[in-house]
């Protein structure tokens, strides 16, 4: 092989971001042991680790930002950061994982033994139903119960699913025509999946706004890969606006839930799942907000070519896993 064919691997400058941000998380730590045994700079030590933490963050970004625009990255690069992406959203996996087969247990196991013949030596009168808070139960709530055709809902989603994933074999492959019919299909499944309700609720217009929002998503992909850039700041922009009405949503499913339907964290079992897998949901699709937001403003400034542009697919592979988290949490959480 030509020693000139032979693509040296980039290796970065010394950086002081690594020590910053273990300095944020000893900050972050010690301010949270604080806070909770109620001494009083528990607080201004948590929000100076937060300080620390997003000056790290911006900083080290940056870097790493200035670097691939410059033109120091290569193939070797651009394969290990893919390799680190797609590690990550394995660890996210493994995250909502843990708070799925909690659920599973619960329902399954925990809750139909309680009410079993053993279960009521120790608890009397308890009635092995979903949702439940529990045996120690004392204060009433409404759960989120499902008011549409359940099996026309779970068929939906799971055909959206599927479009969306088979999708991206034809912008891989250059066919416009094919993905546009599948995208379209996408649209025309989340219309059936709103046909699917008897009232307007929440919960299922909160999906057809991510499924939308991976439509627009994969259309922008499609864009940068063809150059568009015009187009990929449009449809970038619509995933943005989407994934913001989808956390304006939830904000009110929550408050609806907390004050009108008395359903709390506090709420047993039931409230405590509910409340953690769909709360921790949000915060991702916050983080993927952002990381959305980050990708517009890097292509208004003129970052990203139809050759180079993993930043922008690093973010997409994050949005497309909360897609399909909610999708799942939606069919177990809300219609089973």
């Amino acid at each position: 092989m030509n020693a000139q064919t032979i693509e040296k691997y980039f290796v970065p400058e010394p950086s002081i971001y690594p020590i910053i941000g273990s300095i944020s998380l000893l900050l972050l730590g010690t301010g949270a042991s604080f806070w909770v045994n109620s001494l009083a700079a528990g607080p201004w030590i948590t929000a100076l680790g937060f300080a620390v933490l997003l000056y790290m963050l911006f900083g080290w970004f940056g870097a790493v930002i200035r670097e691939s625009e410059t033109g120091k990255y290569g193939k070797n690069v651009d394969s290990a950061f893919r390799w680190s992406m797609g590690w990550f959203i394995f660890s996210e996996v493994m995250f909502f994982a843990a708070f799925f087969g909690t659920l599973f247990y619960v329902r399954v196991i925990s809750v139909p033994d309680l009410g079993s013949e053993v279960g009521q030596i120790f608890w009397p009168g308890f009635k092995a139903a979903w949702p439940s808070a529990g045996p120690h139960a004392t204060e009433a709530f409404e759960s989120m119960t499902w008011v549409g055709k359940s099996t026309l809902a779970i068929v939906a989603v799971i055909a959206a699913a599927a479009m969306l994933t088979f999708a991206h074999g034809p912008m891989e492959k250059g066919k416009k025509g094919q993905l546009q019919i599948m995208l379209g299909l996408t649209l025309l499944i989340v219309v059936l999946l709103l046909a699917s309700l008897s009232v307007s609720w929440v919960p299922v217009i909160n999906t057809a706004l991510l499924l939308a929002s991976a439509v627009t998503l994969t259309w922008a992909h499609w864009s940068i890969r063809q150059g568009n850039r015009g187009q990929f700041n449009l449809f970038l922009a619509l995933t943005l606006l989407l994934g913001v009405v989808f956390l304006g949503c939830q904000v009110y499913e929550y408050v609806h839930a907390y004050s009108e339907l008395n359903l709390k964290l506090t709420s047993g079992v039931y409230g405590a799942t509910f409340y953690m897998m769909t709360g921790f949901h949000g915060l991702h699709v916050t983080i993927g907000a952002i990381m959305l937001a980050v990708m517009l403003a890097r292509s208004l400034s003129g970052h990203f070519t139809k050759d180079r542009h993993f930043a922008f697919e690093a973010a997409a592979w994050y949005w497309h896993f909360v897609d399909y988290v909610w999708l799942l949490l939606f069919v177990v959480v809300y219609i089973l």
